[in-house]
C-alpha cells in the first residue's frame, strides 16, 4: 500500500455519503491487495513481482506525468524528495511488505498495518514537531501490543510450512515504517504537485530502482507456467495500488476533513485479515482474535477525530 499526501479541502458537505464510500473503498482495496499478495508471492519472485507491478502501472500512469500548466517547475528539493518518496514509500514498502507477507500470513499482516495511523503519528512528532496526545500514545501501545501478540500466537500451519512469522512481522513492521515516512515526507511536496503526478513520478522512480533486480530474476523464470488468473491478479496488484486507490482516497478528501478521513484506516486491516480467513483459509485463534481487536482499537484512538495531532493523515499506497 503506498500513502499520498493529503490536499487542503473545499467545504465539506453535510453528508457526504460518497466521499465516504470513497475512503472506505480506497483502505479495503488496499488491505485485499496486502492478503492477496500472499497468493503472487507464491508464484512470482519478489523482486520481479514489485517490477512488474511498477511497469504495469507505469503504462497505466502515462498521461499523469505531464506537468499541468499551473504547477511550477520542480526544484532540486522537489527532486530529491520524490527519489525520497519512491525509495521508502514504493521500493523498501514493496520488497518488505511483500517479503513480510511471503513469510507470515495475511492476517497477521492486517494487524501490522492498522499501525501506520499511529507511526504516522509518531514520526510527525519527531520531524515536524506535531504534538502527540494521550488518545494518540494509547492507540500506538494497542498498535504495538496487536503486533506483539499476533507475532507471539504461532500457528502449526506456519511451522509445517516451514515459514518465519518473526521475520516476517518484522519485515511488515519495517514495511509500516516506511509508509510512515512517506505520508510524513509526501507532506512537503503536496503543496506544489498534483497527486497524480507524484503517484506516477514516484512509481517510475520506483520502477528504475527495482528494475535490475527484476530483469536478474527475470533472467531464470518461467512465464509460460503463470495461470491466466494469476496475470488478472498482477494486474488488480499493480492498477489498485498504484492508481486507484490513490483516485478513490483523494475523491474522498475533497468533502471530508483529513482528521475524519483517518478514521477509514480501519477497512484496512478488516480487509486483509478477511482476505486472509476467508480466501487463503487461514486459522484465526483466539489470540489472533485478541491481537486483531487491539490493533482496530488502536486505529480508532490514533485517528479519532478532533482528538489526534492536526494534519496527520495517511491514504492508500
Amino acid at each position: 500500500m503506498n500513502a499520498i499526501p493529503g490536499t487542503m479541502l473545499t467545504a465539506p458537505n453535510r453528508a457526504p455519503w460518497r466521499a465516504w464510500a470513497c475512503l472506505a473503498a480506497s483502505m479495503a482495496l488496499v488491505g485485499s491487495y496486502v492478503g492477496l499478495s500472499k497468493w503472487l508471492v507464491a508464484v512470482f519472485p519478489v523482486f520481479l513481482l514489485a517490477g512488474l507491478r511498477f511497469s504495469i502501472a507505469a503504462l497505466a500512469m502515462g498521461g499523469w506525468t505531464r506537468r499541468p500548466a499551473d504547477e511550477p517547475a520542480q526544484t532540486r528539493q522537489d527532486r530529491g524528495l520524490l527519489f525520497l518518496l519512491s525509495l521508502l514509500g514504493n521500493f523498501l514498502f514493496s520488497i518488505c511488505m511483500l517479503f513480510g507477507v511471503q513469510l507470515s500470513t495475511a492476517l497477521a499482516a492486517g494487524v501490522i498495518m492498522a499501525a501506520l495511523p499511529g507511526v504516522v503519528a509518531l514520526l510527525s512528532r519527531v520531524f515536524l514537531g506535531e504534538r502527540l496526545s494521550r488518545q494518540v500514545l494509547a492507540g500506538i501501545a494497542c498498535a504495538v501490543s496487536g503486533i506483539a501478540l499476533v507475532t507471539l500466537s504461532k500457528t502449526g500451519e506456519a511451522a509445517a510450512a516451514g515459514t518465519s512469522p518473526l521475520l516476517g512481522n518484522l519485515l511488515l513492521l519495517a514495511a509500516v515504517f516506511c509508509e510512515a515516512s512517506y505520508v510524513v515526507i509526501g507532506k512537503k511536496l503536496s503543496g506544489r504537485l498534483g497527486p497524480k503526478r507524484i503517484s506516477a513520478l514516484v512509481n517510475l522512480w520506483g520502477l528504475a530502482l527495482v528494475a535490475p533486480l527484476a530483469l536478474w530474476q527475470a533472467r531464470q523464470f518461467d512465464f509460460s507456467q503463470v495461470a491466466l488468473p494469476i496475470w488478472g491478479l498482477l494486474v488488480f496488484y499493480a492498477l489498485a495500488a498504484s492508481m486507484i486507490t490513490v483516485w478513490l482516497w483523494m475523491t474522498g478528501l475533497r468533502h471530508v476533513p483529513a482528521s475524519q478521513a483517518g478514521v477509514f484506516t480501519v477497512m484496512l486491516p478488516v480487509s486483509a485479515a478477511a482476505v486472509g480467513v476467508l480466501l487463503l483459509g487461514e486459522p484465526f485463534s483466539a489470540a489472533q482474535a485478541g491481537a486483531f481487536a487491539l490493533a482496530l482499537l488502536g486505529v480508532v484512538l490514533a485517528t479519532w477525530p478532533g482528538r489526534g495531532p492536526s494534519g496527520t493523515s495517511t491514504s492508500a499506497h
